[in-house]
């Protein structure tokens, strides 16, 4: 009984282990490979900086949508055409909208993401600071 444990035990930790592994180019088809190692590198560095408008908390670079897909071969094929990385933003923020950015740029509507984390610190230390002065006094 406790072998047929170790072994549902061992399949277990296997399979988590093997959903940790990060491998995003088996979602690439041979002709999307780039041709040469400096352009693929390129290629998977903006793909980790632009969102999955589907999956919202990936990278079209991590994600496994259909969209998400298609604009990988899209950045891929504009990468070959020559356009920089910054034409290649600025397209896919003409349609999808800043949201498409993994860091969106400082302006009035982003400001709130911006100066949250900033916010919460603060109270976080405030709080924090009031919590131990009530400690000493007592």
């Amino acid at each position: 009984m406790s072998g047929i444990f170790l072994k549902i035990s061992a399949l277990f930790l296997l399979l988590i282990v093997a959903a940790g592994v990060d491998c995003p180019v088996w979602a690439l088809t041979p002709e999307e490979i780039m041709p040469t190692p400096a352009l693929e590198a390129r290629a998977g560095a903006l793909e980790k900086e632009l969102r999955c408008p589907v999956c919202q908390n990936q990278s079209i670079h991590d994600s496994e949508a259909v969209l998400a897909r298609d604009l990988r071969q899209v950045v891929r094929s504009k990468i070959r055409d020559g356009e920089t990385d910054g034409q290649i933003k600025a397209w896919l923020v003409e349609r999808y909208g800043t949201f498409v950015l993994m860091a969106p740029p400082m302006q009035a509507v982003t400001l709130p993401l911006w100066l949250c984390p900033v916010a919460f610190l603060a109270i976080a230390g405030i709080v924090g600071a009031a919590f131990f002065r009530r400690r000493r006094q007592v």
